[in-house]
C-alpha cells in the first residue's frame, strides 16, 4: 500500500440531517483518488477536546454505499459548547479555542472540511484563522438559510417528510371533519414549511417572514367550508410568532432553549375562531432523521467531490454552494453574513398566492 500523499480532516458540526454520510463518503472517495487520507473527527470540535482526540481514519472500506444510505452522521456532532466560550463544570465560560487548533495540528492534517451552518461555519472559520490551517466549508442545514446556496444538505428530505406528514394528515382530517394544523422546523425561515405547504396541498401556510391575521385565516378556512369542504390543512413554521407578537420556545437541559409549540398555541386560536375540530401534529426531529432522499445524496456527492477538488487547487476559506444546476464555492464569510430568509415576492410565495393558499 502506498504512503498517502496529503492527509486532510473532516467533522459535521451543528444539528444533524439527512445526506451527511453521502457527503463524507464523497469527501472520501474523491481523496482516495488523489492518494490522499481521511481523518474523520468525531462530535464536531468536541472530538478536539479529548485526550487523545477522538479521530477515525476514513476510507472506501467503512464509508461504503450502505452509509450513504443512513441518515444522521456516522462521525457524530455538537451544537452546543462554543469553544471560545466553553462551558466548564464549575459554571464558568473558558476559551478552550487553542486547545482544539493544537489538537487539529498534532493530527498532522493539512486541511478541514466542516459540514455546517451558518453558525458551525463562523465558529470554525475562526477556528482556522487564528490556527492558520486551511478550511473549506460544505452547507448543511434543513433550514435551507444559508446565505448565497440555493440548497443545503438536509433541506430536501425534510421538505419531503413534512409533506408525506400532509399527505397521511389529509385523509383522516376528511374522515373526521377537522383542521389538521402541522408545525415544521424553521429556526429562522419559514423554507420548509412554504416548500412542503405547496407540495402537500395546505390551505393555510404561516412563516416567519409574512404577518398573519387570525380572522383572515378563519375567513379562508370559512370559505373552503362553504364551498363544501369538511377538512382542513395549515402548516406552520415553529419560528412563527403568537398573535401577540411573542416566539414559543421551551428551556432544556444545559440552559438551551428551542422553539416549537406554536402549534398548539394556533390550534385552540383556530379552533375558537372557526367553531372547528382542531388537532396538533409537531414534526420535530422526525425532518432531520431518515434516509436522505436521492438529490440530498446528489448535492452532497457533488458538494464532496468539489470541497476536495477545492484542497487540491489551493483555494481555501471558500464554502460549496448550489446555483443554477452547478457547484461553484464563494467565500465562507459571504455565504454566513447574509441569512436567506423567504423572499416575500418570492417565485414560492406567488405560486402559493396563485393557487388560492391562504398565507396569513
Amino acid at each position: 500500500m502506498t504512503t498517502p500523499s496529503k492527509r486532510i480532516a473532516i467533522l459535521t458540526s451543528g444539528g444533524d440531517c439527512a445526506g451527511l454520510n453521502a457527503v463524507i463518503r464523497a469527501v472520501v472517495l474523491r481523496a482516495e483518488t488523489l492518494n490522499w487520507e481521511v481523518i474523520g473527527i468525531h462530535d464536531g470540535t468536541h472530538g478536539l477536546l479529548s485526550k487523545p482526540p477522538q479521530a477515525t481514519v476514513l476510507h472506501s472500506g467503512n464509508v461504503d454505499t450502505t452509509v450513504m444510505r443512513q441518515g444522521g452522521t456516522i462521525l457524530g456532532t455538537t451544537n452546543k459548547g462554543d469553544p471560545f466560550a466553553y462551558p466548564m463544570p464549575d459554571g464558568t465560560l473558558r476559551d478552550r479555542s487553542e486547545e482544539i487548533i493544537a489538537a487539529f495540528k498534532n493530527l498532522g492534517c493539512e486541511a478541514l472540511i466542516g459540514i455546517g451552518g451558518d453558525g458551525s461555519l463562523a465558529i470554525l472559520s475562526r477556528l482556522a484563522r487564528q490556527g492558520g490551517f486551511p478550511l473549506i466549508g460544505i452547507p448543511k442545514t434543513i433550514d435551507n438559510d444559508l446565505g448565497i446556496t440555493e440548497m443545503s444538505v438536509g433541506f430536501d428530505t425534510a421538505v419531503a417528510v413534512a409533506t408525506e406528514a400532509l399527505d397521511r394528515l389529509q385523509p383522516t382530517a376528511a374522515s373526521h371533519d377537522r383542521i389538521m394544523i402541522l408545525e415544521v422546523m424553521g429556526r429562522d425561515a419559514g423554507h420548509i414549511a412554504l416548500t412542503a405547504g405547496i407540495a402537500g396541498g395546505a390551505d393555510v401556510i404561516l412563516i416567519p417572514e409574512i404577518p398573519y391575521d387570525l380572522k383572515n385565516i378563519a375567513a379562508h378556512i370559512k370559505g373552503l367550508s362553504d364551498r363544501g369542504r369538511n377538512f382542513a390543512l395549515v402548516v406552520v413554521s415553529e419560528a412563527v410568532l403568537t398573535p401577540d407578537g411573542q416566539s414559543v420556545s421551551h428551556d432544556f437541559f444545559g440552559g438551551q432553549k428551542r422553539l416549537g409549540g406554536i402549534g398548539h398555541i394556533l390550534g385552540e386560536k383556530i379552533a375558537e375562531a372557526c367553531q372547528a375540530e382542531t388537532r396538533v401534529t409537531v414534526l420535530g426531529h422526525v425532518q432531520r432523521g431518515g434516509q436522505p432522499s436521492a438529490h440530498d445524496r446528489l448535492i452532497a456527492a457533488a458538494f464532496g467531490v468539489h470541497a476536495v477538488n477545492l484542497i487540491q487547487e489551493g483555494k481555501f476559506d471558500r464554502m460549496v454552494a448550489w446555483s443554477n444546476r452547478k457547484v461553484i464555492d464563494v467565500p465562507i464569510a459571504d455565504a454566513i453574513h447574509h441569512n436567506q430568509a423567504v423572499e416575500k415576492d418570492g417565485t414560492l410565495v406567488q405560486t402559493a398566492r396563485g393557487l388560492g393558499i391562504c398565507l396569513g
